[in-house]
């Protein structure tokens, strides 16, 4: 019997984690918009549950607590850890919380981060698995290849999970191995029994690839979600001439043929916005990088026509909770949005949830 189950993201949180941005590199030039979009992101979150806020010392403390007041965050929802970091994508970087099926209690999920095979600047980020189980007081269990018992090398925004043993991957992230490669060797087989060890995943639904601009090669958090237990929302761009087109429709056939559980999924389709590029990159903009939390969910949005269409379609989707869009053309310039920031702290104990206005 599988021990582990891993929480569908819009079960009940204790909290939402977060890290103070500072990596210049990440958003040349425009790393002081940033830190103004990220507020207005913790000022929403903040209206919903507790914030736990990761800075790297004192003085980044004194900075971030200045522009969260002036944008109007709750103070007495926020929590302080001085903690340093490479980079701010805690989706990535934090482990994940999973829930003992026999005790309901949490176990954090410590998987090998290494700059998504691609940069050289993440040791740091490779510890905050163990400090937030430590501050959190709840065990961590590091992630290991059924071959070889090393560390697997794994990131968040990898899959998506549905809470009832259902998840989303690509094959892009997860095996390609002339796409920077994770875990070599590891295979499709290997691949799944991790993730059903871990996260309690037996219905494993594998995409193709993610969108351009994604430098994560594949992360599924930008192409489709589950919304409930057997709904999916997916990402698709009917314009034969973009460079989304062809994976896009790929990734909805794939979904079409899926059966988790032995049932259909629901599928509804999210447009993407038009291309967005800054300094003469496309950069992966996406609907589907929205965050659930407590009573709300907070979709980045482009100054876009399909931004009213995104929104619309989510709230009809989301009856029980009020959707936000968050401006996030500064924020997307870093190669991420939202969720990527985001990591939640399921709520103890953890059930699941059968309906979306749970």
């Amino acid at each position: 019997m599988l021990r582990y189950r891993l929480p569908a993201e819009w079960e009940s949180h204790r909290a939402t984690w977060l890290a103070w941005p500072h990596e210049a590199s990440d958003w040349p030039g425009k790393l002081d918009s940033v830190r103004w979009c990220y507020a207005d992101l913790v000022r929403h979150l903040a209206d919903a549950e507790t914030v736990e806020l990761i800075v790297a010392d004192r003085g980044q403390e004194r900075t971030a607590r200045s522009r969260l007041a002036r944008a109007g965050a709750r103070a007495d929802r926020l929590r302080w850890h001085r903690w340093a970091t490479d980079r701010s994508w805690l989706r990535d970087t934090g482990g994940c919380f999973t829930v003992d099926v026999h005790t309901s209690s949490l176990t954090l999920v410590d998987w090998r981060f290494t700059g998504w095979a691609k940069y050289p600047n993440w040791q740091r980020d490779n510890r905050l698995p163990s400090r937030i189980a430590h501050v959190r007081d709840i065990p961590r269990l590091v992630a290991t290849r059924p071959d070889t018992g090393q560390p697997i090398v794994l990131e968040g925004g990898a899959l998506d999970a549905n809470g009832a043993g259902a998840a989303l991957v690509t094959e892009e992230c997860l095996l390609d191995a002339h796409i920077q490669p994770r875990n070599p060797g590891l295979g499709r087989d290997g691949v799944e029994t991790a993730l059903a060890t871990y996260f309690g995943i037996t219905d494993l639904i594998w995409l193709g690839r993610g969108i351009v601009g994604d430098d994560t090669h594949g992360h599924v958090d930008d192409i489709a979600r589950f919304i409930s237990h057997d709904t999916v929302v997916a990402a698709t761009e009917p314009n034969t001439a973009d460079e989304n087109h062809g994976a896009l429709a790929e990734n909805l056939r794939r979904l079409r043929h899926a059966r988790p559980g032995g049932r259909r999924l629901r599928i509804v389709t999210l447009p993407m916005p038009r291309p967005l590029r800054f300094a003469g990159r496309r950069l992966p903009a996406s609907y589907l990088n929205f965050f659930i939390c407590n009573g709300l969910v907070l979709v980045p949005t482009f100054n876009d026509p399909a931004d009213r269409t995104a929104l619309e379609t989510l709230a009809d989707l989301f009856p029980g909770r009020e959707v936000r869009g968050v401006h996030a053309v500064d924020l997307v310039w870093g190669l991420g949005a939202l969720h990527c920031l985001t990591l939640q702290e399921p709520a103890r104990p953890a059930s699941p949830r059968s309906s979306l206005g749970a």
